[in-house]
């Protein structure tokens, strides 16, 4: 990892994120540093350029969605959330994933764009009980062990959340 992403924005690395800070950071930078503002400048100024809006882009995406946020929050930690050596979840979690599945592939098959906005929310509440805890875990406990376990859901249920929002898109 080259740069801290919250030093880059000037923010404090915890999970709990004020939102606007980051973007009037983000667009601060982004305009400092956007290609326009280069285009008389150096060949080396203007690579300078590129390289630090695509940073900003980068780092913007990963703190602004919690479950990337997490994950990175532990990567700053020397833990690897999601990893082939690391990879052991809860069996109930387990069961709840693949009932999630399956109702997506029902949903798909029916063509039941109802169905998959159902889960579509029934997945942002589990989402937010799971920030929470993260939230608890990670900034308030320092548990990076639960913090862990809690990170790899939310890593599931994010990824889970965009299939179905493909599948919506599809459908439409």
């Amino acid at each position: 990892m080259s740069v801290n992403y919250y030093a880059f924005f000037g923010l404090d690395a915890r999970f709990e994120l004020d939102l606007q800070a980051l973007e009037n950071s983000y667009r601060k930078i982004q305009s400092a540093h956007h290609p326009d503002r280069f285009v008389t400048a150096t060949a080396s100024d203007r690579l300078q350029s590129m390289q630090m809006a695509t940073q900003a882009n980068e780092a913007y995406l990963t703190l602004k969605k919690p479950a990337t946020r997490a994950k990175y929050l532990l990567e700053l930690q020397g833990i690897q959330a999601i990893s082939e050596t690391n990879t052991a979840m809860p069996i109930d979690f387990l069961m709840q994933q693949m009932e999630w599945r399956e109702q997506l592939e029902d949903a798909k098959k029916e063509k039941n764009i109802e169905a998959l906005e159902a889960l579509i929310r029934t997945l942002k509440t589990e989402s937010n009980r799971l920030e929470a805890d993260f939230f608890d875990q990670y900034d308030l406990k320092k548990d990076y062990t639960s913090a862990t376990n809690t990170a790899r859901k939310l890593i599931f249920i994010d990824k889970l959340s965009s299939d179905i929002r493909t599948a919506v898109e599809s459908l439409d």
